[in-house]
């Protein structure tokens, strides 16, 4: 799962990404990331730090929330 707010760098990441075989879905926001994450159950969120109005610390913490997520790797941008 990507989240960054910055649509080039979304689509930089998706294209490399599944150009090596990975599924890869994403969101533009923190709260979105949420929505995304409940039904992808990702391995892996590549997020970004500086968002607006939720940023990647917070939208860390909710997604660690998530049973789902108990064992995905959160890495910040």
């Amino acid at each position: 799962l990507l989240v960054d707010d910055d649509p080039d760098i979304i689509e930089l990441l998706e294209y490399n990404l599944a150009k090596e075989g990975y599924q890869v879905e994403s969101a533009g926001d923190g709260k979105r990331a949420v929505e995304v994450a409940r039904t992808f159950h990702p391995d892996l969120v590549l997020l970004d730090i500086t968002m607006p109005q939720q940023d990647g610390i917070e939208t860390g913490r909710l997604l660690r929330e998530l049973p789902e997520l108990k064992n995905a790797y959160l890495l910040f941008l």
